[in-house]
């Protein structure tokens, strides 16, 4: 029922900045909670932070509050990660995905029902 585009991705150094994006198609955004995962290189895919479908409750892996900022703007049919003060190892690939009906937990990649292709965040030291 929607489809997810993430961009903004790039290289920047520590202590840098970046803002992703990801775009989602449709007009029904709203119905769905949005999560942001990411991929370091070897390891497994880790939570980062979510949002809820108004955009009101934002939630947030320890390793990246006051850190990253969540939001949303179903106008747009956007969802955005903010990613300030960035450190060599939140390198990884970024993938935000889309819920539509809560089943247990908001921290867990099998939670999610639709996903973006990724885009690389490579913070250099």
């Amino acid at each position: 029922q929607v489809q997810l585009v993430e961009s903004g991705g790039g290289l920047v150094q520590a202590g840098g900045s970046l803002r992703l994006s990801c775009a989602a198609s449709g007009r029904t955004f709203s119905d769905y909670h949005m999560g942001w995962f990411r991929r370091p290189p070897g390891k497994e895919r880790e939570f980062v932070a979510a949002i809820t479908k108004s955009g009101i409750s934002t939630y947030y892996a320890d390793s990246v509050k006051g850190r990253f900022t969540i939001s949303r703007d179903n106008a747009k049919n956007t969802a955005y990660l903010q990613l300030n003060s960035l450190k060599p190892e939140d390198t990884a690939v970024y993938y935000c995905a889309a819920d539509r009906f809560y089943t247990g937990s908001h921290v867990s990649p099998e939670e999610y029902d639709y996903w973006g292709q990724g885009t690389q965040v490579t913070v250099s030291s």
